[in-house]
């Protein structure tokens, strides 16, 4: 099922190639109708019926609040009578004054899980171009979630043009991020005065892309970093934790790597370790195995996939260090 055809995009179609298109530059209202988020999140009484028959008498549990959606009425999760929500609305306006006055260009926005996480993604005008014209254009990507598994998180955030890859620039301090806890109010405008001394982190961010695209790997390095980074916890061993590593991941990955990926015959990426990065995150963005593209978009910016991502980068700065 394509839960995140509720969406809306500018320019190109996304590599999900679903969603509503729009013209370049529309009001934050209509990007609220086409991206599936005029609605706003509700809140109602937590009841039970004590007793198994059905017949019991109905209590209340003052401390849990039931939230659902003002149009279907689906409910969305039941969460503390302390969470604060964030509502639709509030992350299309985020980006009102950036879009208006910062040169910001609002390009996706939509929900997944059919209401349970929002997010929408501008781009900054930051961009850079490694050799033979491989071009990183920066994002600010806002998500949030009602139903406890996410901050509200503000997300600089790179993509390569040639193959739509995502990848998040954190530099090890995430000065690239903020996150609000659901245990607080959201406040857009202290978010982007944060935000605004990691303007910088794109600078940084390029640079350290720079050495990547011209730090040349052999075979053997690129074989032992695809199992270093495609290697997880198994914790189902009778010895305690080891690690195993998921071998078609790193035979797909080597094969991205060596030619079949978008974009990795360019001169930055070919035998670099950017390309060892791109390689990684053309599989999990696109190649992985997902249960629908929703759950795999989930996974590439807020789940497994977005872990993998930041250890492929952070294993690529150790050949550079």
């Amino acid at each position: 099922m394509h839960l995140v055809k509720s969406m809306a995009y500018v320019g190109e179609e996304p590599w999900h190639g679903l969603g509503n298109r729009l013209a370049p530059r529309q009001q934050i209202e209509v990007w609220a109708e086409q991206a599936g988020m005029n609605w706003t999140i509700e809140a109602g009484d937590v009841r039970f019926i004590a007793g198994n028959d059905g017949l019991g008498a109905i209590h209340a549990f003052p401390e849990q609040r039931v939230l659902y959606r003002s149009d279907t009425k689906e409910p969305l999760s039941v969460v503390s009578s302390r969470y604060h929500v964030v509502q639709p609305s509030e992350v299309l306006s985020f980006y009102k004054d950036l879009t208006e006055v910062g040169g910001f260009q609002l390009e996706t926005a939509g929900v997944l899980k059919g209401g349970k996480k929002l997010w929408a993604l501008a781009r900054t005008g930051q961009s850079a171009t490694l050799r033979g014209l491989d071009q990183v254009n920066g994002y600010l990507l806002l998500a949030t979630a009602c139903d406890g598994t996410l901050a509200t998180t503000a997300q600089f955030t790179s993509m390569r043009v040639v193959c739509n890859n995502t990848l998040q620039i954190a530099l090890g301090d995430s000065a690239g991020a903020v996150k609000v806890s659901h245990r607080s109010q959201f406040d857009g405008q202290a978010v982007k005065r944060q935000l605004g001394i990691a303007v910088s982190a794109w600078d940084e961010f390029m640079y350290r892309t720079k050495a990547l695209s011209e730090r040349k790997v052999k075979p053997e390095t690129a074989h032992e970093y695809f199992r270093r980074v495609l290697a997880y916890p198994n914790n189902t061993a009778k010895e305690g934790t080891v690690t195993t590593t998921n071998e078609r991941a790193v035979k797909a990955a080597t094969e991205l790597f060596s030619g079949r990926g978008k974009g990795s015959d360019l001169a930055s990426a070919s035998g670099t370790a950017w390309g060892l990065v791109n390689a990684i995150t053309e599989f999990v963005d696109h190649e992985r195995r997902a249960r629908s593209e929703d759950s795999r978009l989930d996974s590439a910016w807020f789940g497994a996939g977005a872990t993998t991502k930041q250890k492929a980068w952070d294993e690529a700065l150790r050949l550079i260090a």
